[in-house]
């Protein structure tokens, strides 16, 4: 099957009340396992590559890696650049064909964000390609939880819902990464944090009572970090520590049901790598093998991904709606 847009798929998933997996891919391993589980799960996937991965692994060897997985399976795949950081970087990407961008100029003030975001969106649906902005930082729940009488700072950092509005209208972009509580890392929170929801919800209904519909939203640092996996990584010898706290799952499906249509998951997976890595080399300590340690690691992440699209996004047997 070709390479699939995202705007088919994001159509598809608000209709179903379901949100796509979008699984970064830094290696074969890491994209045999999220290929696999899809396949299996009759999922639909979005396979992001990242700057970094695009550096590390060379952007022609993940390209040759993607052609096979698209070759080998039936499900609809969407490749989609993740926090694109420039014009240039995004003009790249899609000349070598990616179907979904994304142009994060969420660090800088509104105006140059608006104006970086619509250079790539002028670009981009020349060319048959679909893009995503974003707008807010992700700090964690710590930080900015709105004004007195319930209200929503403008001045924080959590995506505020009518700079939502301006910001799609203004951009053209065709989906929008929302801060609201979300973040990157293994070490998001500490204590029992939540998303807010609240502010999601009014978000949503900011853009659709502008008349732009049902709106598609992303949610960036939706890793849960589960806490067994850091437990095992600690019993084989790792030193996470014990603050380490993820978004729960609990909330990333109510923010699935609100229209958070496009989940974005990789520390999950280097956690579940780093986990079956470590495992397999503590109790094989001669183990100079790659494929009897990066065997298993792929198995890890393989089972990781299986249990989000089938039990957290709800994507599971939807490839072929």
């Amino acid at each position: 099957m070709p390479l699939t847009h995202t705007k088919d798929l994001f159509a598809k998933a608000l209709k179903g009340k379901y949100a796509l997996g979008a699984f970064n891919v830094n290696n074969m391993e890491l994209l045999q396992a999220i290929i696999e589980a899809c396949e299996e799960e009759k999922a639909p996937v979005m396979l992001q590559i990242s700057k970094g991965a695009r550096q590390y692994a060379n952007p022609v060897y993940l390209k040759k890696l993607i052609e096979a997985a698209v070759t080998l399976s039936n499900i609809p795949i969407a490749v989609h650049l993740d926090h694109g950081d420039s014009f240039e970087l995004c003009k790249e990407c899609i000349d070598e064909g990616f179907t979904s961008v994304m142009i994060d100029g969420s660090h800088e003030p509104f105006d140059k964000n608006v104006e970086v975001c619509k250079r790539v969106v002028d670009y981009a649906h020349k060319h048959n390609c679909v893009v995503e902005g974003e707008l807010g930082m992700l700090v964690g729940a710590q930080h900015d939880d709105g004004e007195e009488g319930g209200g929503y700072s403008k001045g924080g950092v959590y995506t505020h819902p009518d700079e939502a509005v301006e910001f799609v209208r203004l951009t053209g972009v065709d989906s929008l990464a929302v801060a609201i509580g979300n973040s990157h890392g293994a070490y998001k929170f500490k204590g029992e944090q939540h998303l807010d929801l609240d502010r999601l919800k009014a978000i949503k209904k900011a853009l659709m009572d502008a008349g732009l519909g049902d709106y598609p939203l992303v949610l960036h640092g939706a890793s849960s970090v589960p806490k067994e996996l850091i437990e095992e990584i600690n019993h084989y010898g790792g030193k996470m520590g014990t603050e380490t706290a993820g978004v729960p799952e609990g909330d990333i499906e109510i923010a699935r049901r609100v229209g958070c249509t496009k989940v974005n998951i990789d520390t999950d997976l280097r956690l579940a790598m780093t986990a079956a890595i470590r495992k397999a080399f503590a109790e094989n300590p001669k183990e100079f093998d790659p494929r009897k340690y990066l065997g298993p690691a792929r198995a890890k992440v393989k089972e990781l991904v299986r249990h989000k699209v089938r039990d957290v996004l709800c994507c599971a047997g939807h490839a072929f709606d």
